[in-house]
């Protein structure tokens, strides 16, 4: 993952190196640019054309962010509802799409500090409901709700901002 042009730090960055590619002439470094960030080949060749000013904006490089992690994690099942909070705390947010798109953020991260919770939150399954399930044993469970997922979403990203 962001192994050529490694991980840029916001849209601007992301303009910025695709820009100077783009003055230079290299077209390939465009399109590797894009494919390393999860941005779509035919966006990037409406910057290369000149239809569009810039190759990202910060929804589009944060969903690109997102994109090429979650290929690389493969979420499931509650997982994948918490990428789908983040994508929908970015489409709500310009600030929250930019700060997913921060060096050092990850999806990998952000799932963590939802399991960390989850952890330090759990509480024991009553035992009517865990004999329903034919469990005969002590279960506990501390999974968030999905305010209190998307709370742990922003205050990950957001945190030091």
């Amino acid at each position: 993952m962001f192994d050529k042009f490694g991980e840029f730090d916001s849209s601007d960055e992301i303009n910025r190196a695709a820009a100077a590619q783009r003055r230079e002439g290299d077209y390939e470094a465009i399109l590797a640019i894009a494919k390393e960030n999860g941005i779509d080949p035919e966006d990037a060749q409406d910057f290369i054309d000149g239809n569009v000013t810039a190759l990202v904006t910060p929804l589009t490089a944060a969903f690109g962010k997102l994109d090429i992690e979650a290929a690389e994690l493969e979420p499931y099942e509650i997982m994948e509802d918490w990428l789908g909070y983040i994508r929908l705390r970015c489409a709500e947010s310009p600030e929250m799409a930019e700060a997913v798109r921060r060096r050092g953020k990850s999806l990998k991260g952000c799932i963590a500090a939802i399991l960390a919770w989850s952890f330090k939150n759990q509480h024991p399954v009553p035992e009517e409901i865990a004999k329903a399930a034919g469990i005969s044993f002590r279960v506990t469970l501390g999974i968030p709700g999905m305010g209190k997922a998307k709370q742990i979403i922003t205050d990950y990203y957001m945190e030091g901002q």
